[in-house]
């Protein structure tokens, strides 16, 4: 826990289940040896199926068993037709980033370990998702919710395996709450739990995918590191406006070329999200074969080339702009 400079004290995200009860028990063990303050322990019951509520009462009386202060936190709102991983997912985290505003904690640490790595790369993978998507879970990230940029969220078993937290609770004679939604086949990340055991069989275990996305992570590191560099050259901030050099851009790989236009309309824009990829290529590629045109508009953006008087890399100086006539940012 020491190296990854979270600030303490911290939240413990915790269901129960055996993943997040042995992380809980884990950071309660480092605060103590430390003279620190304990984790507090947030509970969410989601109510999105029967028995809930008394699966968080249990999670909560395993945190006070070992010391633990805990808060149950209940999501209000009828149960959706659909959607319904995302909707407990978003559910979590924001009545947790909430309560945590609320009571002066800047961290929360959330139990995934080296399966759920694993996993994640895999349904990335099934989604056509690109080299961001692909990389490793970070061990320090920001919150994922936008609306809490000022939390941090921390995954410290990230190289754990699962079996490995529950050896740790037995040892402890700790029973923990098995999620009946893990086996369901009709969410994703069940039916790719469910085909692990034939791919470690055919030379595939969670170990060696958890390390291709971890080489991917430092791929999409230098990549960053280039992007930054050939922004800092072909955009300057021209007020609320930037002024961009489209010859500079285009002259980078089109990887670079691609993550440094998305990372301008999403300053410019103030959007939290990248646009969408074919979208954004679209303006790329008009950008790149001259057929930009007076203009065009993308992510709550307006992109056009740049009069006589702002032409400060020349010819090629395009001005990137806020949509005002819009009233603000609009996604694409």
């Amino acid at each position: 826990m020491d190296d990854l400079g979270a600030p303490w004290p911290g939240a413990v995200a915790l269901s129960g289940g055996g993943d997040s009860l042995g992380l809980m028990h884990l950071l309660a063990d480092w605060a103590r040896t430390r003279n620190l303050k304990p984790p507090v322990a947030l509970i969410v019951d989601h109510g999105l199926r029967a028995g809930s509520a008394a699966e968080a009462r249990k999670a909560a009386a395993f945190a006070r068993k070992a010391g633990l202060a805990a808060h149950i936190l209940l999501r209000k709102g009828p149960v959706p037709r659909s959607g319904i991983e995302a909707v407990a997912r978003d559910a979590r985290y924001g009545l947790m980033g909430n309560w945590m505003r609320r009571h002066g904690l800047a961290t929360l640490y959330v139990g995934h370990t080296l399966d759920d790595q694993a996993e994640t790369f895999l349904l990335r993978l099934g989604r056509g998702s690109g080299l961001d998507g692909l990389s490793a879970m970070r061990a320090l990230a920001p919150f994922p919710l936008p609306p809490f940029a000022d939390l941090n969220l921390v995954r410290p078993l990230l190289r754990v395996p699962r079996a490995g937290l529950r050896d740790f609770l037995r040892e402890r004679n700790q029973t923990w709450l098995e999620d009946p939604m893990n086996s369901e086949a009709r969410f994703a990340r069940s039916r790719i739990r469910g085909l692990m055991p034939a791919l470690e069989a055919a030379g595939l275990p969670p170990s060696r995918i958890a390390d291709a996305a971890a080489h991917l992570a430092r791929a999409r590191a230098a990549l960053e590191l280039v992007t930054e560099a050939v922004i800092a050259r072909a955009a300057r901030a021209d007020g609320a406006r930037v002024l961009l050099d489209s010859g500079a851009l285009m002259a980078a790989p089109r990887e670079v070329g691609l993550r440094g236009l998305a990372g301008l309309l999403m300053a410019v824009s103030g959007e939290p999200y990248r646009p969408r990829f074919d979208a954004l290529e679209r303006l790329f590629d008009n950008i790149a074969d001259g057929k930009l045109g007076r203009g065009s508009t993308l992510h709550g953006c307006r992109l056009f080339p740049a009069p006589r008087a702002s032409q400060l890399f020349g010819e090629k100086t395009l001005v990137l702009a806020r949509e005002s006539s819009r009233g603000g940012p609009k996604r694409r």
